[in-house]
């Protein structure tokens, strides 16, 4: 039995009813009210009439639906005709044309981020809201969400990747254009699911991306360095350099998650510029051993800034270190200075989980230091780099440092 029923999200009413035990659901832009509900009840008499005289024609009722193709859908003519009543000839309505009632792109994704918002990430929010803002609402703003078709989709795609496609002109790179189209994605396989709708992303695949290669420093090239950078930043890279720590965890990094006891650094907190936050996900929260030049570092940075802020690397006035300025000021000049290759300042967590690689740690070890739930990305990312590991513990990378480094950083 085929009830009428109303959408909360509209206050527009829709059909619900049966054909062959699948369950159709059809959307009108008719608002909830009693004359409104007698009109489509007539509606549904008839369709649930025909449905057991056989004679049911899914685009005769609803044309502009997906559903008429999967129940073989006769082409129908909207013209008047008859439905025989017994021995009486009666003159039948003309079929109903039902429009769908859907949201448009714009009021859904502002719904969708609204519900988001207590669910992911400040970062994760912000940088979502520059692609939806830059891209999506200027190009799908006023569509309703069920008129966007796969067409549509590629077609954007298309003009976000070629040449001067970006908001500032400049070409996006394919990981930027696959991050705008799995927002893209995302959005309209929500609104599919809630209004019942084909997803028009289905099926759509990814841009090709180009592998990123690693390009850590060599232990000779790391003690060179620590060796020649302003002294006050020493403790600073000697952590970086060998606990592979992500820039917002060294920079989020407070004292209180510093335990000299048991020779751990726990990770807790990553800081940017938008603030404190929590880390990247749940397996970035960890504890990381501190080997004998880090566990000195911290020491004597402890002596230098343990009073003056609750951070461990922090300005004169206390706040956080910027990683900008840092990389500017500090990171590049020191590169420059010894003549080595220029890097991007991630390239210090890569050099530890080298390091680490090289003097024969486990890489379930690794992986729970770098703070990966498996060791899938270790081996994936640093697969030329894994020798005969049988180690388990971070004994044999203490070994080399001491062997290297003395066991002290000046």
């Amino acid at each position: 039995m085929g009830k009428i029923r109303s959408r909360e999200e509209t206050g527009c009413l829709f059909f619900d009813f049966r054909v062959n035990g699948a369950r159709c659901r059809e959307q009108t832009t008719l608002k909830d009210t009693k004359a409104n509900r007698r009109k489509m009840e007539k509606v549904l008499e008839r369709i649930e009439r025909e449905i057991v005289a056989g004679t049911f024609d899914y685009g005769t009722f609803f044309p502009g639906s997906g559903r008429a193709s999967q129940f073989g859908s006769r082409p129908s003519t909207p013209s008047v005709g008859v439905v025989p009543s017994g021995d009486i000839t009666v003159a039948a309505p003309p079929p109903a044309v039902i429009e769908r009632a859907t949201p448009t792109f714009s009021e859904f994704t502002e719904v969708w981020l609204t519900e988001n918002d207590a669910v992911w990430r400040r970062n994760t929010m912000i940088s979502t809201k520059v692609h939806v803002n830059g891209y999506l609402l200027p190009r799908f703003a006023d569509k309703q969400m069920h008129q966007i078709l796969k067409a549509d989709c590629l077609a954007f795609r298309a003009d976000i990747a070629k040449t001067g496609g970006s908001m500032k002109k400049r070409t996006l790179s394919a990981k930027t254009v696959n991050e705008i189209m799995q927002i893209l994605g995302a959005i309209l396989a929500e609104g599919a699911d809630r209004y019942e709708f084909p997803n028009p992303m289905q099926n759509v695949k990814r841009l090709k991306t180009q592998k990123v290669h690693i390009d850590p420093l060599s232990f000779d090239e790391v003690e060179k360095f620590i060796a020649n950078v302003r002294p006050d930043y020493k403790p600073y890279f000697t952590v970086r350099f060998f606990t592979g720590l992500r820039t917002g965890e060294v920079h989020g990094l407070q004292w209180r998650y510093i335990d000299f006891e048991r020779r751990e650094i726990l990770v807790r907190e990553t800081y940017s510029h938008l603030g404190r936050e929590y880390t990247k996900n749940d397996g970035s929260q960890r504890e990381v051993h501190m080997s004998e030049p880090v566990y000195q570092a911290l020491k004597a940075q402890y002596e230098a800034s343990g009073t003056l802020s609750e951070y461990v690397f922090c300005t004169r006035v206390g706040t956080p270190i910027d990683p900008l300025n840092v990389n500017k000021r500090i990171w590049k000049p020191t590169l420059k200075l010894l003549g080595m290759k220029d890097r991007r300042f991630y390239q210090t967590r890569h050099t530890a989980a080298t390091l680490w690689l090289a003097s024969g740690e486990a890489p379930e070890w690794i992986a729970r230091q770098m703070g990966h739930t498996s060791t899938e990305m270790l081996f994936k990312v640093y697969s030329r780099y894994v020798p005969n590991l049988t180690r388990q513990d971070g004994s044999a990378f203490e070994r080399l440092l001491l062997q290297r480094m003395g066991g002290v950083t000046q």
